[in-house]
């Protein structure tokens, strides 16, 4: 009513302040929407770290079996030296063993031919002895 008394200057004014109050709405509008935005993006933010130090975690605990896992290969590497080196020993001795027998064997045909021989020889002997008969 005042702005229909003013007159032509008062009619402007009232639609300049109609406009300023709508603009004031849509602006607290936009800062209210503003203010859930950076809420959400506060609480992505906050979801994200948490993402972030899991995923260390995870990463820390990887690392920790990589290392575990590094060291029994090792071991095994090191077991399997010393089977090889126990097992070629083995061999070794076996090798060892072998050439022994070889040479008992050896040994062995010798006594038998001298003992054959020495079984002519003492039938021989027996044959010249016999002939001087007492």
């Amino acid at each position: 009513m005042e702005a229909a008394r003013a007159g032509e200057q008062g009619r402007g004014f009232a639609v300049v302040a109609t406009e300023v109050r709508s603009l004031a709405q849509r602006s607290a509008t936009a800062a209210q929407e503003i203010k859930v935005l950076i809420g959400d993006s506060l609480g992505k933010i906050s979801n994200g770290s948490r993402l972030v130090q899991h995923s260390a975690s995870s990463l820390e605990e990887i690392m920790h079996g990589v290392e575990k896992l590094s060291e029994v290969i090792g071991e095994i590497a090191t077991a399997s030296q010393e089977q090889a080196s126990g097992i070629d020993q083995v061999n070794r001795s076996v090798t060892s063993m072998d050439q022994g027998t070889q040479q008992n064997a050896q040994l062995a045909r010798e006594a038998e031919t001298a003992s054959a021989a020495m079984e002519e020889q003492s039938e021989t002997l027996s044959k010249l002895v016999g002939f001087f008969r007492l």
